[in-house]
């Protein structure tokens, strides 16, 4: 072989060498990235681990409770309880007391012990009570003044009736009686007193004096009645007489068929006829007895106003 073959040669071989050289320095650094890649990777999972730990730790620490929070809470829940106990205590003292004061003003030392009457002439004191339904002595609480006065009221001599509960056991009653202004014979005998609206307020055996006399078709009812509407002329008439002659009137007669007479001190008689237009009635009235010479049993009729006659008796 000759030199420059043989350098030749040489030359080859130094290349082939250099590039394995070459390629294995590639790989080794390709190694070394591999590694560290592998560890970024397992630090990586070692983070993510932590991470994890971390996550779950915090959820953790979430789901248990302040304690002052929970405190609180428990404070709070104690008051409400509190204050409704406070509620139910408070409620059952007032119904407590309630009863109490029911009880106790329904004993005798609250009743209607002390019972006075006023005004009262023909109605007694006791049967004033009993009808205002206070002779047993209710309790005061029970007493309805109103309803009272109204029972009262009821009774035959009683215009109106006034009642006034005075505490702890008093109870006061003033009544105001009506006054008597006729009378009218009674079926059965005696004399029947009779208010100005026909109201029948009682019987005695004489003629009560200073009433007028009616005399009607219906006889009275009992005390505390009124007359009957058959009878309203007669009342009507005599509750309506003028003064200019109403003195002289002693007495008042209604007719079955309701025409109204007059019976007169000087004994002559009116004739009214209906109870119709009494005002111009009772003038011609007037006119007569002041200007007429009368006698003893004459008959004056007005029946027709304006046109009256005289007959003689």
């Amino acid at each position: 072989m000759t030199p420059q073959g043989s350098s030749v040669q040489v030359k080859g071989l130094l290349r082939r060498a250099l590039r394995r050289d070459g390629r294995a320095g590639r790989g080794g650094r390709g190694d070394r990235a591999g590694g560290r890649a592998g560890g970024r990777a397992g630090n990586g999972h070692g983070r993510g681990g932590a991470g994890g730990g971390r996550t779950e730790g915090g959820g953790g620490a979430r789901g248990r409770m302040d304690p002052r929070i929970s405190a609180r809470r428990t404070a709070v829940m104690r008051e409400h309880g509190r204050r409704r106990l406070r509620v139910v205590v408070i409620g059952l003292a007032a119904t407590a007391c309630l009863v109490g004061a029911w009880f106790l003003l329904h004993t005798p030392l609250f009743s209607a012990r002390s019972i006075t009457v006023f005004g009262n002439v023909h109605e007694t004191a006791a049967q004033v009570e009993a009808q205002a339904a206070l002779a047993d002595h209710p309790p005061l609480l029970d007493v309805d003044a109103g309803a009272a006065a109204t029972r009262i009221e009821q009774l035959p001599w009683v215009r109106t009736a006034a009642v006034h509960v005075s505490w702890p056991d008093g109870v006061q009653i003033t009544v105001t009686e009506e006054t008597p202004r006729f009378v009218v014979s009674a079926p059965g005998g005696g004399w029947d007193s009779l208010s100005s609206d026909g109201r029948v307020l009682g019987a005695s055996a004489a003629r009560p004096p200073g009433l007028l006399l009616l005399t009607a078709p219906q006889p009275p009812g009992a005390p505390g009645s009124h007359l009957s509407s058959n009878d309203a002329a007669g009342l009507e008439v005599a509750a309506t007489l003028p003064p200019s002659f109403g003195a002289q009137v002693t007495g008042v007669t209604v007719e079955p068929a309701g025409w109204v007479q007059l019976t007169m001190t000087t004994p002559i008689v009116v004739d009214l006829g209906s109870a119709s237009q009494l005002s111009a009635k009772y003038e011609d009235v007037s006119s007569i007895l002041a200007g007429a010479t009368l006698h003893n049993g004459d008959v004056i009729d007005v029946s027709i106003p304006k046109a009256p006659t005289v007959t003689p008796g």
